[in-house]
């Protein structure tokens, strides 16, 4: 079902003084940037290393462009820190179907766009013990393996 700790979700005020934290404090590089509007993010990942399934584990950090994005909304009630825990998984629609099974409620009846043309959906934190949790299935690649962000 789920193959790795695909990414933790990093919410912050200022993208770029975050960026520059990991940076200075542990080498850490941005391998891809975005703004995905969707979601009312700009976004930077970092890549943490690699995976046995050829994939990667990332830091995303998130910073709100509007008022009104689920992130925005939280960073008012929370402030900084880690917003979300992100699993890898071959098949988004399978596992969140199977879960749903399970009794977790599922955010997105479809799963929709996510960073670096991955597809994601989200599961209910008050039905995982308070960790609000994504399912992210990696855009393909010609060799299958998960791409390198630029």
């Amino acid at each position: 079902m789920l193959t790795r700790i695909d990414h933790i979700g990093i919410a912050c005020f200022d993208l770029d003084a975050t960026v520059e934290f990991y940076r200075t404090t542990y080498g850490f590089e941005v391998h891809h940037s975005e703004v995905n509007e969707e979601q009312g993010v700009r976004e930077a990942m970092l890549r943490v290393n690699g995976t046995d399934d050829g994939g990667a584990t990332w830091l995303q950090l998130l910073e709100p462009v509007r008022d009104d994005s689920p992130v925005a909304k939280w960073l008012a009630k929370n402030g900084e820190g880690v917003h979300h825990l992100a699993f890898g998984t071959a098949d988004v629609d399978g596992d969140a179907a199977a879960v749903a099974e399970r009794g977790v409620r599922v955010l997105y009846p479809e799963p929709r766009r996510g960073s670096m043309g991955s597809r994601i959906t989200f599961l209910h934190p008050k039905d995982c013990h308070g960790v609000l949790t994504e399912l992210v299935t990696s855009a393909p690649t010609e060799t299958g393996v998960e791409p390198e962000a630029h």
